[in-house]
């Protein structure tokens, strides 16, 4: 409907998924014959998988600008704005410099996640504030999502780092720590769908109430 805050999320999962289209056929379905066939040694990625990073941290950017209008208004909403696509710019700049030169951290999911991080907790952060302050049924349920990714990819690193995987396999089991992220993302998905879609609304701008002479401008929640 109106809700811009809506359309924004709505950007954000057409990224997202887009990513995961490219991250899959390169990484699982074609990863032979994009990465592998006709070449002495297998190339260490594609530009499948660095488009993957790419429409991946545009994703997170797109949900910031998407929380700039269900939580803030005048200044903050266009200064969130203008992070996002800052960030999401300097990021491509980052990503498309280490494929082209290359360097391997450059185009790492390593480095996509230290890059996403900070908007994560940010948004995290304005969300547990906002509920706070307000006790939004909205705010809550977003703390909920952040809260959850957060937990998803710090799981992922867990079961890298205790090297999980192959303790499994030496016992006849394959379950990886991609397994453990895609299986969490999944069940996030699944929770924005169920939880937090039907709650998303954006915020009264201040700003544009004064511009219009409201004194006492309705909330878009009533």
């Amino acid at each position: 409907g109106k809700h811009r805050s809506r359309a924004w999320w709505g950007v954000a999962l057409l990224l997202w998924g887009f990513g995961a289209l490219f991250a899959g056929t390169s990484y699982q379905a074609c990863s032979y014959e994009i990465k592998c066939a006709g070449r002495e040694f297998c190339a260490w990625t594609s530009w499948w998988e660095v488009t993957y990073l790419m429409l991946s941290v545009a994703s997170v950017d797109a949900m910031m600008v998407a929380e700039a209008y269900s939580c803030t208004g005048g200044k903050w909403r266009r200064t969130m704005s203008w992070y996002a696509l800052g960030h999401a710019a300097l990021y491509i700049l980052v990503v498309l410099f280490g494929a082209l030169v290359p360097i391997k951290f450059l185009i790492s999911f390593e480095l996509l996640l230290l890059v996403a991080s900070p908007n994560i907790l940010i948004l995290f952060m304005l969300n547990g504030w906002r509920y706070h302050k307000l006790k939004d049924p909205m705010d809550l349920a977003l703390s909920g999502t952040w809260l959850w990714l957060g937990v998803t990819l710090g799981a992922y690193f867990v079961y890298l780092v205790l090297d999980v995987t192959d303790k499994l396999w030496a016992q006849g089991a394959w379950f990886s720590e991609n397994d453990v992220l895609h299986i969490g993302l999944i069940l996030w998905m699944i929770y924005i769908a169920v939880v937090v879609a039907n709650r998303v609304v954006d915020a009264p701008d201040p700003a544009l109430a004064v511009q219009h002479g409201a004194g006492n401008c309705p909330s878009a929640r009533s």
